[in-house]
This record gives structure tokens, C-alpha cells and sequence, in this order.
């Protein structure tokens, strides 16, 4: 068995473990020392990962409870479905992946619904607070697919949000994750994430790499033109899990093996000095308010998982 399937199935049973442990409540972080989650009663916009991450589990195994406890997940994130925010793409894209479920159509129509042609974006909403009209970077993933493949109404939208937030990325060197709409009808930039999340590249790469299956070409010139983030705290394994995966992705499409290189020294790099029985540490929830910066986080080991059954052939790079 070879490293990266080793360290699979010991994500894959760590899941198990924690579901077992958690449920109802849904895992969100865990204390890098005692393993001890911290949970939320409905999911948050995490949930989808560890829908995906159960459901994964599912796939590869051959156990009827994982089956039942990954479709009872996927389940469970309907009331979502009505939540007024963008991150009800990341939420149903991967929450839906391995099971079959009428959701991730019902989320298509929905996002479609909420695309404001006149901002040219899904608001990002006010499910979680703030400003409502809002551009963010972590918009992107899971609704990227969606609206793609929800036919041309769709297409056209997630080209439409696409578009506005690669030219609200690349305005300057370091891009800046979230932007709101200014009394004049513009863009500011917004203070949160602040310019240099870790996050920011790593979930842009993944949307063009989706994106490239329904517009092609644009993913290598966009992240060419824009800067690396700066990191001046902790590490955020999260992030380069997050990235690998978009990688593999755009490996696949393009047959690029220099890219599909890249992403397994990036997966070995994480699980050589990040991995512990079946844990991925170091990932960092939110440095501005010092939330979680060296925990493991429920999308870091999905995000991870992922990665090495893509990388080990186990699923198709375009799975989820």
C-alpha cells in the first residue's frame, strides 16, 4: 500500500470515528492536541465537506451504515437550499457528490434564482451577517459546476459571476478575497478576509479549473497574473490541500503532468509534516481573530482526502 493510500484510509477512518462520536452535531474544528471537535447544530457552510467526506467514505467502502450515515448527511443539508447566501455552492456541490439526491439540482435552481444580473454575481447574502451585497473569492467553488451545468440560464450566470471576480481579483498584484458594492454602483474592496487569506489563490484555482470544463483557457493566464498570498502567522494546510486539488483538476483536463507533479509534492508535503492518525493539523479556521490557527478543520481533511483518491485513481478527478 502506498503512502498516499495509506493515509487515506486513516482519514477516511477518522471520519468514521468522529461521526460516530459527533452526530447529530456537525464537526468544524478539532483541537490539534486532544482531537476534541467543535461542533455546530446545523452545519454551517462547512457542511457539505463533511457530507462529501462521509460520502467519499461511502464510495470506497463496502459498510451499509457509512452508506446510511453519509446519505443521512447529504439529507440533512436541505433547510440550506433557502439560506441566502453563495456558499450554498460549496455546501451542495461537494455535500451531494457521492449520493444520489435531488439536491444539487434544487441548489442549481436556487443559485440561479439569487444571480443578480445588474451586480453580475450571486450576492454572497446575509446568511452568516454582514453586507449582503458582497463579491468573495469563496463564492466560487461548488457554484462554479453548478450553474455550469445547469444549461444555458446557468451558464450564463456562472460566466457572468466568473467574469466579475476575476476582474475584481486581478485588479493589482496581491488579489483581495471580498469586495462590496459602493453607493455609485462600484467596487471596494471589503476588510474581510483580508487581502493575503490563505484561502484566496487555492479557492480561485479550483472554481477555473471547473470553470475551464465550460470555458477553456483561462485558467492558466488569470493565475499567472496574480501574486502569491503573504503569510505572516501559522501555516494553513487547508489552503495547499484545497490548491492540490484544483490542481489535479486542471492535470486532468489538460494532460498536464507538470501540474499533476506539483500536487502530489504538495499532498506528500501535508502528510509527511501535517499528518497524524488520520488528522490533518496545522490548518488555520481564521488568523484575524486568532479562531483555530493550528487545528484540524473538517474541509482540510476532505480537501486532503480528496486529493489521494484522486492521485491514487480511486475516483475521477471530476467526481466532485
Amino acid at each position: 500500500m502506498t503512502w498516499a493510500e495509506q493515509t487515506l484510509d486513516a482519514l477516511l477512518d477518522r471520519a468514521g470515528a468522529t461521526e460516530a462520536e459527533v452526530a447529530p452535531r456537525w464537526p468544524l474544528f478539532a483541537d490539534p492536541e486532544t482531537g476534541d471537535w467543535t461542533t455546530t447544530a446545523r452545519g454551517s457552510w462547512t457542511g457539505g465537506f463533511w457530507a462529501g467526506l462521509l460520502g467519499l467514505r461511502a464510495a470506497l467502502g463496502a459498510d451499509p451504515a457509512g452508506r446510511a450515515a453519509a446519505s443521512g448527511r447529504t439529507a440533512a443539508l436541505a433547510p440550506w437550499i433557502e439560506a441566502d447566501t453563495a456558499a450554498r455552492g460549496m455546501i451542495f456541490w461537494y455535500g451531494t457528490a457521492f449520493t444520489e439526491t435531488e439536491l444539487r439540482q434544487s441548489a442549481a435552481e436556487a443559485l440561479l434564482a439569487a444571480y443578480d444580473p445588474a451586480l453580475g454575481v450571486v450576492p454572497w447574502g446575509a446568511a452568516f451577517g454582514g453586507p449582503r451585497e458582497l463579491a468573495r473569492v469563496d463564492s466560487l467553488p461548488g457554484l462554479v459546476p453548478l450553474l455550469g451545468g445547469a444549461g444555458a440560464p446557468g451558464l450564463r450566470a456562472m460566466r457572468g459571476h466568473l467574469d466579475r471576480h476575476l476582474d475584481l481579483l486581478t485588479r493589482g498584484g496581491l488579489p483581495v478575497p471580498a469586495w462590496r458594492v459602493a453607493p455609485d454602483g462600484g467596487w471596494v474592496p471589503h476588510p474581510e478576509p483580508p487581502a493575503g487569506w490563505s484561502r484566496t489563490v487555492p479557492w480561485l484555482t479550483l472554481a477555473l479549473a471547473d470553470g475551464d470544463r465550460f470555458a477553456p483557457g483561462r485558467a492558466h493566464e488569470t493565475l499567472s497574473r496574480l501574486s502569491a498570498p503573504r503569510r505572516d502567522g501559522p501555516p494553513d494546510t487547508s489552503a495547499t490541500a484545497i490548491h492540490a486539488v484544483g490542481l489535479l483538476k486542471l492535470a486532468a483536463t489538460h494532460e498536464n503532468a507538470r501540474l499533476r507533479d506539483q500536487a502530489a509534492r504538495m499532498l506528500r508535503g501535508l502528510v509527511t509534516d501535517h499528518v497524524r492518525d488520520g488528522r490533518l493539523l496545522d490548518g488555520c479556521y481564521d488568523l484575524h481573530r486568532g479562531l483555530a490557527t493550528r487545528h484540524e478543520l473538517v474541509w482540510g481533511d476532505f480537501f486532503l482526502a480528496l486529493g489521494l483518491a484522486m492521485l491514487t485513481g480511486a475516483i475521477d478527478p471530476f467526481t466532485c
